[in-house]
Protein backbone atom coordinates (compact mmCIF):
# COMPACT_ATOMS: atom_id res chain seq x y z
CA UNK A 1 0.00 0.00 0.00
CA UNK A 2 1.83 3.28 -1.04
CA UNK A 3 0.66 7.04 0.21
CA UNK A 4 0.69 9.60 -2.55
CA UNK A 5 -2.26 11.77 -1.94
CA UNK A 6 -3.72 14.90 -1.34
CA UNK A 7 -3.97 14.56 2.67
CA UNK A 8 -0.07 14.21 3.37
CA UNK A 9 0.62 16.55 0.12
CA UNK A 10 -1.60 19.54 1.13
CA UNK A 11 -0.72 19.10 4.96
CA UNK A 12 3.09 19.84 4.36
CA UNK A 13 2.08 22.20 1.57
CA UNK A 14 0.11 24.59 3.69
CA UNK A 15 3.25 24.75 6.21
CA UNK A 16 5.91 25.00 3.71
CA UNK A 17 4.14 27.37 1.26
CA UNK A 18 3.38 25.29 -1.84
CA UNK A 19 1.31 28.14 -3.44
CA UNK A 20 2.20 29.52 -6.82
CA UNK A 21 3.86 32.27 -5.50
CA UNK A 22 6.37 30.38 -3.15
CA UNK A 23 9.96 29.25 -4.43
CA UNK A 24 10.07 25.56 -2.83
CA UNK A 25 7.55 22.57 -2.07
CA UNK A 26 8.04 19.78 0.24
CA UNK A 27 6.13 16.85 -0.12
CA UNK A 28 5.76 13.94 1.77
CA UNK A 29 5.42 10.10 -0.06
CA UNK A 30 4.80 7.03 2.34
CA UNK A 31 4.78 3.38 1.41
CA UNK A 32 4.12 0.28 3.34
CA UNK A 33 5.09 -3.17 2.77
CA UNK A 34 3.39 -6.40 4.06
CA UNK A 35 5.77 -9.55 4.26
CA UNK A 36 6.37 -12.63 6.14
CA UNK A 37 6.76 -12.19 10.19
CA UNK A 38 5.04 -10.48 12.47
CA UNK A 39 6.06 -6.48 11.32
CA UNK A 40 5.47 -5.06 8.12
CA UNK A 41 8.05 -2.32 6.20
CA UNK A 42 7.27 1.40 6.30
CA UNK A 43 8.79 3.77 3.88
CA UNK A 44 8.35 7.92 4.22
CA UNK A 45 10.34 9.74 1.66
CA UNK A 46 10.29 13.53 1.89
CA UNK A 47 11.19 15.72 -1.50
CA UNK A 48 11.82 19.41 -2.35
CA UNK A 49 10.83 20.53 -5.47
CA UNK A 50 10.53 16.51 -6.61
CA UNK A 51 14.14 16.19 -5.26
CA UNK A 52 15.00 13.67 -2.33
CA UNK A 53 16.36 15.00 1.23
CA UNK A 54 15.13 12.68 3.38
CA UNK A 55 13.88 9.28 4.08
CA UNK A 56 12.35 7.33 6.91
CA UNK A 57 12.11 3.62 7.19
CA UNK A 58 10.89 1.21 10.14
CA UNK A 59 14.47 -0.59 9.71
CA UNK A 60 16.33 2.60 11.11
CA UNK A 61 13.77 3.98 12.54
CA UNK A 62 15.30 8.05 11.99
CA UNK A 63 15.08 10.20 9.30
CA UNK A 64 18.11 10.36 7.21
CA UNK A 65 19.51 13.45 5.21
CA UNK A 66 20.17 12.62 1.71
CA UNK A 67 21.89 15.83 -0.85
CA UNK A 68 20.68 18.40 1.77
CA UNK A 69 23.34 20.99 3.27
CA UNK A 70 22.82 20.76 6.85
CA UNK A 71 22.71 24.53 7.16
CA UNK A 72 19.22 24.01 5.33
CA UNK A 73 18.33 20.71 7.69
CA UNK A 74 16.66 22.35 10.34
CA UNK A 75 14.34 23.97 7.73
CA UNK A 76 12.72 20.39 7.16
CA UNK A 77 9.19 19.84 8.91
CA UNK A 78 8.90 17.44 11.37
CA UNK A 79 7.78 14.25 10.73
CA UNK A 80 4.20 14.26 10.23
CA UNK A 81 3.44 11.00 13.03
CA UNK A 82 -0.71 11.56 12.62
CA UNK A 83 -0.51 10.77 9.23
CA UNK A 84 1.99 7.81 9.64
CA UNK A 85 0.00 6.46 11.95
CA UNK A 86 -3.24 6.81 9.73
CA UNK A 87 -1.03 4.52 7.48
CA UNK A 88 0.34 2.11 9.65
CA UNK A 89 -3.04 1.34 10.74
CA UNK A 90 -4.44 1.08 7.03
CA UNK A 91 -1.84 -1.31 6.06
CA UNK A 92 -2.26 -3.37 9.11
CA UNK A 93 -5.88 -3.56 8.94
CA UNK A 94 -5.21 -4.79 4.91
CA UNK A 95 -2.89 -7.30 6.34
CA UNK A 96 -5.26 -8.62 8.49
CA UNK A 97 -8.16 -8.93 6.17
CA UNK A 98 -5.59 -11.28 3.53
CA UNK A 99 -4.33 -13.23 6.17
CA UNK A 100 -7.08 -14.18 9.00
CA UNK A 101 -10.16 -13.15 6.21
CA UNK A 102 -11.58 -10.73 8.31
CA UNK A 103 -12.53 -7.92 6.50
CA UNK A 104 -15.65 -6.97 7.32
CA UNK A 105 -17.75 -8.38 10.52
CA UNK A 106 -21.23 -7.07 11.26
CA UNK A 107 -22.12 -5.81 14.83
CA UNK A 108 -23.96 -7.98 17.25
CA UNK A 109 -26.47 -5.00 19.08
CA UNK A 110 -27.90 -5.57 22.45
CA UNK A 111 -30.02 -2.89 24.25
CA UNK A 112 -30.87 -3.17 28.07
CA UNK A 113 -30.74 -1.49 31.33
CA UNK A 114 -29.70 -1.56 34.70
CA UNK A 115 -30.26 0.18 37.99
CA UNK A 116 -28.40 3.65 38.74
CA UNK A 117 -25.80 3.06 41.29
CA UNK A 118 -26.54 6.79 42.36
CA UNK A 119 -30.03 7.51 42.01
CA UNK A 120 -32.98 5.35 42.78
CA UNK A 121 -35.23 7.37 40.39
CA UNK A 122 -32.96 6.26 37.46
CA UNK A 123 -31.49 3.50 35.33
CA UNK A 124 -28.69 3.33 33.17
CA UNK A 125 -29.14 2.12 29.35
CA UNK A 126 -26.92 1.17 27.77
CA UNK A 127 -26.05 -0.29 23.99
CA UNK A 128 -23.47 -2.95 23.46
CA UNK A 129 -22.20 -3.25 19.76
CA UNK A 130 -19.49 -6.44 19.38
CA UNK A 131 -18.22 -8.60 16.68
CA UNK A 132 -17.81 -5.67 13.99
CA UNK A 133 -14.52 -4.91 11.92
CA UNK A 134 -13.33 -2.74 10.89
CA UNK A 135 -13.19 -0.52 13.75
CA UNK A 136 -14.97 2.34 12.61
CA UNK A 137 -18.86 2.76 13.73
CA UNK A 138 -21.35 5.41 14.73
CA UNK A 139 -24.18 4.34 17.18
CA UNK A 140 -26.56 6.42 18.93
CA UNK A 141 -29.33 5.50 21.64
CA UNK A 142 -32.70 7.25 20.72
CA UNK A 143 -35.74 8.39 22.59
CA UNK A 144 -39.13 7.86 20.13
CA UNK A 145 -36.44 8.13 17.35
CA UNK A 146 -34.92 11.31 18.50
CA UNK A 147 -30.74 10.66 19.83
CA UNK A 148 -30.95 11.56 23.25
CA UNK A 149 -28.13 13.80 24.86
CA UNK A 150 -25.78 13.32 27.69
CA UNK A 151 -24.33 9.71 26.57
CA UNK A 152 -21.41 8.16 27.44
CA UNK A 153 -18.75 5.66 25.91
CA UNK A 154 -16.66 3.24 26.98
CA UNK A 155 -14.51 3.87 23.88
CA UNK A 156 -13.47 1.66 21.17
CA UNK A 157 -12.23 -1.73 22.51
CA UNK A 158 -10.79 -4.98 20.95
CA UNK A 159 -12.39 -8.35 21.17
CA UNK A 160 -10.28 -11.48 21.31
CA UNK A 161 -10.73 -12.16 18.02
CA UNK A 162 -9.43 -9.03 16.80
CA UNK A 163 -12.92 -7.17 15.81
CA UNK A 164 -14.06 -4.40 18.06
CA UNK A 165 -16.61 -3.37 20.81
CA UNK A 166 -18.04 -0.01 22.09
CA UNK A 167 -20.74 0.43 24.86
CA UNK A 168 -22.51 3.75 25.47
CA UNK A 169 -24.88 4.89 28.18
CA UNK A 170 -27.23 7.23 29.09
CA UNK A 171 -29.35 8.15 32.24
CA UNK A 172 -33.22 7.80 31.81
CA UNK A 173 -36.40 7.87 34.00
CA UNK A 174 -37.18 4.71 36.27
CA UNK A 175 -40.43 4.43 34.64
CA UNK A 176 -39.72 5.30 31.24
CA UNK A 177 -42.28 6.37 28.09
CA UNK A 178 -41.83 6.08 24.76
CA UNK A 179 -39.83 3.90 22.49
CA UNK A 180 -36.40 3.33 22.92
CA UNK A 181 -33.57 2.21 21.02
CA UNK A 182 -29.76 1.69 19.93
CA UNK A 183 -29.14 3.13 16.29
CA UNK A 184 -26.26 1.53 14.49
CA UNK A 185 -24.25 2.33 11.38
CA UNK A 186 -21.47 0.35 10.06
CA UNK A 187 -19.64 -0.41 6.99
CA UNK A 188 -20.41 -3.97 6.77
CA UNK A 189 -24.38 -3.25 6.74
CA UNK A 190 -25.92 -3.21 3.99
CA UNK A 191 -28.60 -0.84 5.93
CA UNK A 192 -28.67 0.62 9.17
CA UNK A 193 -29.52 -1.76 12.41
CA UNK A 194 -32.14 -0.99 15.02
CA UNK A 195 -32.33 -2.79 18.41
CA UNK A 196 -35.24 -1.78 20.57
CA UNK A 197 -35.04 -2.11 24.09
CA UNK A 198 -37.67 -4.61 25.30
CA UNK A 199 -38.74 -6.77 28.29
CA UNK A 200 -37.73 -10.87 28.77
CA UNK A 201 -40.44 -12.75 27.29
CA UNK A 202 -42.04 -14.95 30.22
CA UNK A 203 -44.42 -18.23 29.71
CA UNK A 204 -45.48 -20.63 32.02
CA UNK A 205 -47.23 -23.79 31.60
CA UNK A 206 -47.62 -27.51 32.29
CA UNK A 207 -46.94 -31.03 31.35
CA UNK A 208 -47.67 -34.66 32.83
CA UNK A 209 -45.38 -35.89 35.27
CA UNK A 210 -43.72 -38.84 33.32
CA UNK A 211 -43.48 -40.93 36.52
CA UNK A 212 -46.67 -40.04 38.42
CA UNK A 213 -49.54 -39.99 36.69
CA UNK A 214 -51.10 -37.65 39.91
CA UNK A 215 -48.64 -34.69 39.02
CA UNK A 216 -47.94 -32.17 36.88
CA UNK A 217 -44.33 -30.47 35.82
CA UNK A 218 -44.75 -26.74 36.19
CA UNK A 219 -42.03 -24.74 34.13
CA UNK A 220 -41.36 -21.31 33.93
CA UNK A 221 -39.67 -20.08 30.86
CA UNK A 222 -38.04 -17.15 30.17
CA UNK A 223 -36.98 -15.94 26.86
CA UNK A 224 -35.24 -12.76 25.60
CA UNK A 225 -32.66 -12.25 28.01
CA UNK A 226 -29.45 -9.89 27.96
CA UNK A 227 -27.55 -9.57 30.08
CA UNK A 228 -27.76 -13.44 31.48
CA UNK A 229 -28.18 -12.62 34.82
CA UNK A 230 -31.27 -13.61 35.65
CA UNK A 231 -32.88 -14.78 39.16
CA UNK A 232 -36.31 -16.53 38.95
CA UNK A 233 -38.61 -18.51 41.04
CA UNK A 234 -42.57 -20.64 40.80
CA UNK A 235 -44.34 -20.16 43.29
CA UNK A 236 -47.56 -21.18 45.32
CA UNK A 237 -50.01 -18.45 46.89
CA UNK A 238 -46.95 -16.12 46.80
CA UNK A 239 -44.67 -18.75 48.72
CA UNK A 240 -41.80 -20.17 46.58
CA UNK A 241 -41.71 -23.84 45.83
CA UNK A 242 -39.08 -26.44 46.97
CA UNK A 243 -37.31 -28.95 44.75
CA UNK A 244 -37.36 -26.51 41.62
CA UNK A 245 -35.00 -27.51 39.20
CA UNK A 246 -32.94 -25.12 36.52
CA UNK A 247 -32.11 -25.78 32.93
CA UNK A 248 -29.21 -23.18 33.36
CA UNK A 249 -28.36 -20.36 31.28
CA UNK A 250 -28.67 -21.47 27.67
CA UNK A 251 -28.20 -18.98 24.22
CA UNK A 252 -30.37 -17.69 21.78
CA UNK A 253 -29.70 -17.47 18.40
CA UNK A 254 -29.70 -13.71 18.21
CA UNK A 255 -26.91 -13.71 20.97
CA UNK A 256 -29.65 -13.33 24.34
CA UNK A 257 -30.25 -16.17 26.73
CA UNK A 258 -32.72 -18.20 27.92
CA UNK A 259 -33.54 -20.03 31.04
CA UNK A 260 -36.69 -22.32 32.39
CA UNK A 261 -37.32 -23.68 35.91
CA UNK A 262 -39.64 -26.77 36.76
CA UNK A 263 -41.47 -28.05 39.78
CA UNK A 264 -43.47 -31.05 40.71
CA UNK A 265 -46.95 -30.05 41.72
CA UNK A 266 -49.90 -31.89 42.31
CA UNK A 267 -52.86 -32.19 39.60
CA UNK A 268 -55.52 -31.73 42.73
CA UNK A 269 -53.96 -28.67 44.50
CA UNK A 270 -55.84 -25.65 43.89
CA UNK A 271 -54.05 -22.32 44.62
CA UNK A 272 -52.83 -19.79 42.45
CA UNK A 273 -49.39 -20.59 40.80
CA UNK A 274 -46.87 -17.68 39.13
CA UNK A 275 -43.00 -17.29 37.84
CA UNK A 276 -41.41 -14.22 39.80
CA UNK A 277 -38.63 -13.01 37.77
CA UNK A 278 -35.84 -10.45 38.55
CA UNK A 279 -33.92 -8.96 36.22
CA UNK A 280 -31.42 -5.95 35.35
CA UNK A 281 -33.81 -4.87 32.33
CA UNK A 282 -36.76 -4.66 34.85
CA UNK A 283 -37.20 -1.54 36.79
CA UNK A 284 -38.89 -4.17 39.25
CA UNK A 285 -39.58 -8.08 39.63
CA UNK A 286 -42.34 -9.30 37.38
CA UNK A 287 -45.17 -11.62 38.13
CA UNK A 288 -46.77 -13.77 35.57
CA UNK A 289 -49.66 -16.31 37.09
CA UNK A 290 -50.07 -19.75 35.44
CA UNK A 291 -53.25 -19.73 33.61
CA UNK A 292 -53.68 -23.40 33.10
CA UNK A 293 -51.77 -23.79 29.48
CA UNK A 294 -51.55 -27.21 29.60
CA UNK A 295 -49.88 -29.76 27.09
CA UNK A 296 -51.30 -33.09 26.95
CA UNK A 297 -49.18 -36.26 26.35
CA UNK A 298 -51.62 -38.27 25.12
CA UNK A 299 -52.73 -36.32 22.12
CA UNK A 300 -48.94 -35.38 21.65
CA UNK A 301 -48.86 -39.15 21.43
CA UNK A 302 -51.95 -39.61 19.16
CA UNK A 303 -50.75 -36.93 17.27
CA UNK A 304 -47.46 -38.98 16.50
CA UNK A 305 -49.39 -42.24 16.09
CA UNK A 306 -51.52 -40.85 13.26
CA UNK A 307 -48.67 -38.91 11.04
CA UNK A 308 -47.39 -42.72 11.57
CA UNK A 309 -50.84 -44.06 10.09
CA UNK A 310 -50.67 -41.65 7.40
CA UNK A 311 -46.71 -42.28 6.41
CA UNK A 312 -47.75 -46.09 6.05
CA UNK A 313 -51.12 -45.32 4.02
CA UNK A 314 -48.53 -43.81 1.30
CA UNK A 315 -46.16 -45.88 1.50
CA UNK A 316 -48.99 -48.87 0.51
CA UNK A 317 -50.12 -46.78 -2.04
CA UNK A 318 -47.31 -46.70 -3.74
CA UNK A 319 -46.58 -50.52 -3.85
CA UNK A 320 -49.89 -50.92 -4.96
CA UNK A 321 -49.20 -49.01 -7.69
CA UNK A 322 -45.97 -50.40 -8.73
CA UNK A 323 -47.92 -53.52 -8.48
CA UNK A 324 -49.91 -52.71 -10.91
CA UNK A 325 -47.55 -51.30 -13.02
CA UNK A 326 -45.59 -54.60 -13.13
CA UNK A 327 -49.17 -56.63 -13.85
CA UNK A 328 -49.46 -54.52 -16.63
CA UNK A 329 -45.97 -54.90 -18.19
CA UNK A 330 -46.39 -58.35 -18.46
CA UNK A 331 -49.67 -58.00 -19.86
CA UNK A 332 -47.87 -55.94 -22.66
CA UNK A 333 -45.23 -58.72 -23.29
CA UNK A 334 -47.75 -61.71 -22.89
CA UNK A 335 -49.75 -59.97 -25.84
CA UNK A 336 -46.24 -58.96 -28.38
CA UNK A 337 -45.21 -62.63 -27.81
CA UNK A 338 -48.52 -63.93 -28.79
CA UNK A 339 -48.79 -61.87 -31.85
CA UNK A 340 -45.34 -62.93 -33.08
CA UNK A 341 -46.26 -67.02 -32.51
CA UNK A 342 -48.80 -66.79 -34.40
CA UNK A 343 -47.64 -65.21 -37.92
CA UNK A 344 -46.89 -67.86 -40.35
CA UNK A 345 -44.53 -66.19 -42.17
CA UNK A 346 -42.08 -64.03 -39.93
CA UNK A 347 -41.16 -62.13 -43.26
CA UNK A 348 -44.65 -61.34 -43.95
CA UNK A 349 -46.46 -57.87 -43.46
CA UNK A 350 -48.18 -59.12 -40.75
CA UNK A 351 -45.24 -60.24 -38.69
CA UNK A 352 -43.80 -56.87 -38.99
CA UNK A 353 -47.04 -55.14 -38.11
CA UNK A 354 -46.68 -57.61 -34.86
CA UNK A 355 -43.30 -56.98 -33.78
CA UNK A 356 -43.77 -53.13 -34.02
CA UNK A 357 -46.21 -53.84 -31.77
CA UNK A 358 -44.53 -55.22 -29.49
CA UNK A 359 -41.29 -52.79 -29.40
CA UNK A 360 -43.56 -49.94 -29.13
CA UNK A 361 -45.42 -51.67 -25.96
CA UNK A 362 -41.90 -51.98 -24.39
CA UNK A 363 -40.95 -48.60 -25.05
CA UNK A 364 -44.33 -47.08 -23.61
CA UNK A 365 -43.22 -49.45 -20.40
CA UNK A 366 -39.93 -47.75 -20.21
CA UNK A 367 -41.81 -44.26 -20.52
CA UNK A 368 -43.55 -45.26 -17.31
Amino acid sequence: MAGDGGTPESSAAAKTGCGAEEKQCLHYMYTGLTKAGQFSEFIAVAKSDEKHIALYSTEKRAWERDNLPVNDWDKVLAEPLETKEWYLNRLYDLAKCNLSAVCSAPPDVYIFAMKASDDDSKLNLSCLATGFYPREVEMNLRLDRNILEDQTSSGLRPNDDETFQLRTSVKINRDPKGSYDCFVIHSSLTKTVSAEWGSPDIRVFAKDAPDDQHKQVLTCLVTVIYPRDTEMNIRLNKTVLKDQTSSEIRPNADGSFQLSISVEIDKNHKGLYDCLVFHSSLTEPVSVKWDGEYFDNKTESQSLVIVGVAAAAVVAGLVLLFWFCLKFQKALIHNAVASLTSVPNPDSEQATDSLLNYQSGVTLLTGI
